[in-house]
């Protein structure tokens, strides 16, 4: 039996890898690991939680002690870290946070591996899961590749690239079996609405102005987080030591077209008169350091491993606006309290 550390596994995309891996391979020992901060939440995995292969245990990467002690305990196998700090805006205000959890938090796991594993890395692991904002903006053509040369503009991802750096220098200097994959922005099913997508369906839902930043004109690639979390599985199982894959949807949208899209879905989806949605878009103050564009080749991961993305956008997104309309406890559960408290700083100060 694999014994498999999944760091972030309450989160968004963490959750769905999760999921995944319980529900695929019985044969493995799933240990979830997670902080429980405002984007951790157990209600995520609330259906597989009862499962054998499954554990969760509450505890912070940034403790390099606890860490320690947890590998040595343990034994693990594997490791696929997700866990991280990973809103821009939030980074902006507190850039410390994101060093801490980023990159200190990163740097324990790489050594407690180092240490439990004591140099014998054969069947051993330590998958390393990123983004695409590493490589900086791109203009209006171009896509990032995987030898596309880091530029972070962002104190987030200034701390995503300084932590990849750390899970490569730890495959070069001590022979740690490691693979990194960067992706694009994904949607989906329990994100956290803070980002640009659950954000505009819950406001939408009540009616309150939708915040878009600048005019919008920012484009990204989007990719279905059950896309991701199959890509993960795929490299997880089949990349080479050392390699480092992108993994993107293939599906660029300006911001302003996706919430326009999002509006006319959710007219549909409520009942309510085509365009009648669109009247919430309120453009705000930019955002500091905002790249322009970001888009994803993934050739590599497709041509090596054979994975594709499995859906077109227009199709994702309507099955995630289904699923929060169908789960408006989860998405009322989230949004109370401290997040209130956020939205009131992030939007309405500005």
């Amino acid at each position: 039996m694999k014994k498999i550390l999944i760091t972030g596994g309450a989160g968004f995309i963490g959750s769905h890898v999760v999921r995944r891996f319980v529900k695929n391979y019985p044969d493995y020992e799933i240990v979830n690991l997670d902080k429980l901060t405002y984007a951790g939440n157990l209600a995520n995995l609330r259906d597989i939680e009862a499962y054998d292969n499954y554990r969760f245990i509450k505890a912070d990467i940034v403790d390099a002690a606890e860490m320690s002690q947890l590998f040595k305990r343990e034994n693990f196998d594997a490791v696929i870290h997700l866990a991280a700090e990973s809103h821009v805006d939030r980074s902006i205000s507190d850039p410390t946070a994101f060093v801490m959890t980023n990159v200190i938090g990163t740097v324990n796991l790489l050594n407690a591996a180092k240490d439990s594993w004591k140099g014998d890395y054969e069947r051993k692991r330590f998958y390393h899961v990123s983004t695409d904002e590493v490589y900086g903006a791109l203009g209006e053509t171009g896509m990032f590749t995987e030898e596309t040369a880091y530029d972070p503009h962002s104190p987030y991802s200034a701390s995503k690239a300084s932590s990849d750096h750390f899970v490569r220098a730890y495959h070069d200097t001590y022979g740690l079996d490691t693979v990194i994959s960067n992706c694009s922005n994904n949607y989906g099913s329990h994100h956290f609405p803070e980002k640009l997508i659950p954000l505009a369906i819950n406001n939408i839902k009540n009616e309150l102005p939708v915040p878009v930043y600048g005019k919008g004109e920012n484009v990204r690639d989007w990719l279905w987080v059950e896309d991701h979390a199959r890509a993960i599985d795929v490299i997880f199982h089949k990349a080479a030591s050392g390699e480092t894959y992108n993994i993107g949807g293939h599906n660029e949208w300006k911001n302003i077209d996706l919430i326009r899209l999002l509006c006319s879905i959710m007219d549909k989806k409520l009942g309510r008169e085509e365009g009648a949605s669109a009247g919430l878009i309120t453009f705000v103050t930019d955002r500091a350091g905002h790249d322009l564009r970001y888009a994803i080749d993934s050739t590599k991961l497709q041509r090596e491993l054979g994975w594709v993305p499995s859906l077109q956008f227009e199709e994702g997104l309507e099955k995630t606006v289904d699923w929060y309309l169908e789960n408006e406890k989860w998405l009322n559960d989230v949004t109370s309290g401290s997040y209130q408290a956020y939205y009131e700083t992030q939007y309405h100060g500005r």
